[in-house]
């Protein structure tokens, strides 16, 4: 009995292992199935990402072969590949120029947000500003005046410069823009920005400017002017214009009319004096040996008087306000800083017609008045467009006339006048109106004219 019992379980227990070897078995043979389809899940997408991977690089180094030189890739399916392979490549440099004016819009919109900020706005106020900025305007005039020439405003707003509703008509209906600019006094707050601040309440059309004032800082004012107009009106052309200088508004409306399908326009009258290096003589340039030798002359520019330049020059300016260099002579200036760009200059001297002479600058020879100046070398010349005249009447003779009049009576009016040797009127509070009234245009010139 012993002995049969102990068979029994012997035998149970062998099969036992065995049941335990066929589990380990299988366990062992599911567990290299799972791995086999588990690394077949994983590697395959990892290799499908790998070849479209490749494929993109490969695209995209066909394209940038494409880019850079597009004869080697274009093949010459037909005749007219040449043209199609030019057409391509003015496509590419359409894009091209429309991605950097793009950039150059970016620019000018941070340094134009940055200049709203840190100036003073229109009329103090800032939701002007904003609405401004929505409409498109043809140009913005700034008449550069001084905290001492109140007298001289009240007489250009007497002649040439709309007033009151008449200037918001001007605005809306011409799209353009006036303001006398100035900016504040070495001593912010005091007696004359008050003085300004009063006027402005009552007549609304000054640019007030981050900028200290001063006869020697005319150059900074002019590049802030600028930078500040550009930031606060959308216009196609720029125009700074002194205030003792008459302008016939609906011919510098049509003028600048004609160059506003061209980009980057300077328009005014092109000069190029001599480098004064003696000191004390008036427009003595203290960086005259950066002109070479002496007796040389300034690149061409126009005129200080009136100018105007064009949005992107403007836009320019305001983007590198902070690295341009500055003349003693603003006009020079002005010229410098477009030196080297692609820039199209425009010599129009019906920007600069002039004026019948008087006042403090009229130089007495017997019992006549004449306009001249003297060069260097001491000898004295008169300019083309000046005349004698009696003492008595100080009136030319009708056959004598000045060269706004004359064009003026020959239907030709002129954009600006002035009398060269004062750089402007001469004594323009007692005579712009006399030049207004010789050589302006018809009021209902401006109005009447369509671009």
């Amino acid at each position: 009995m012993l002995v049969k019992s102990r068979g029994a379980s012997g035998d149970l227990a062998k099969r036992n292992v065995m049941r335990r070897n066929w589990a380990l078995l299988l366990c062992f043979g599911s567990f290299c199935a799972g791995m086999f389809f588990t690394n077949r899940m994983w590697i395959l997408p990892e290799a499908r990402n790998i070849s479209r991977t490749r494929e993109i690089g490969a695209k995209r180094s066909n394209l940038e072969s494409r880019g850079c030189n597009m004869k080697v890739v274009v093949k010459n399916t037909s005749k007219d590949s040449p043209r199609e392979v030019s057409n391509t490549q003015h496509v590419i440099q359409m894009l091209n120029k429309t991605v950097s004016d793009l950039e150059m819009k970016l620019a000018a919109a941070r340094a134009a947000r940055e200049s709203v900020h840190n100036s003073y706005p229109v009329s103090g106020n800032l939701k002007n500003v904003e609405s401004t900025s929505k409409r498109k305007y043809l140009m913005v005039i700034g008449i550069n005046t001084a905290f001492s020439s109140r007298k001289r405003r009240d007489s250009v707003r007497m002649t040439w410069m709309p007033q009151g509703e008449k200037r918001k008509r001007l605005e809306e209906e011409k799209g353009i823009v006036i303001r006398f600019v100035i900016g504040h006094s070495s001593t912010s707050g005091g007696i004359l920005d008050k003085a300004i601040e009063a006027e402005e309440l009552m007549h609304r059309d000054f640019l007030r400017l981050d900028h200290v004032e001063g006869y020697m800082e005319l150059s900074a004012k002019t590049k802030t002017f600028f930078s500040t107009a550009v930031a606060l009106w959308d216009a196609e052309f720029y125009v700074k214009v002194d205030d003792d200088v008459h302008v016939n508004l609906g011919t510098l409306e049509a003028t600048l009319s004609r160059y506003r399908i061209k980009p980057r326009v300077y328009v005014g009258c092109m000069k190029s004096g001599p480098v004064l290096a003696r000191k004390g003589v008036r427009y003595h340039e203290p960086e005259y040996w950066k002109f070479g030798t002496p007796g040389n002359k300034y690149f061409r520019h126009a005129t200080g008087q009136l100018y105007a330049i064009s949005k992107e020059l403007a836009t320019y300016i305001s983007i590198n306000q902070d690295v341009l260099h500055k003349y003693a002579n603003e006009d020079v200036s002005i010229g410098s800083w477009f030196i080297g760009l692609d820039v199209q200059h425009v010599d129009d001297r019906r920007l600069c017609c002039g004026t019948p002479p008087g006042g403090r600058d009229d130089r007495k020879k017997g019992g006549l008045y004449y306009l001249g100046k003297r060069s260097e070398s001491g000898k004295r010349t008169l300019f083309s467009n000046c005349v004698w005249y009696e003492r008595k009447d100080r009136r030319p003779k009708s056959s004598q006339l000045f060269d706004c009049e004359w064009k003026a009576q020959a239907g030709s009016f002129c954009v600006a006048s002035f009398d060269w040797r004062c750089s402007g009127i001469c004594n323009s509070v007692e005579r712009i109106m006399e030049v207004h009234q010789r050589c302006g245009e018809d009021e209902n010139a401006l109005w009447s004219a369509s671009f």
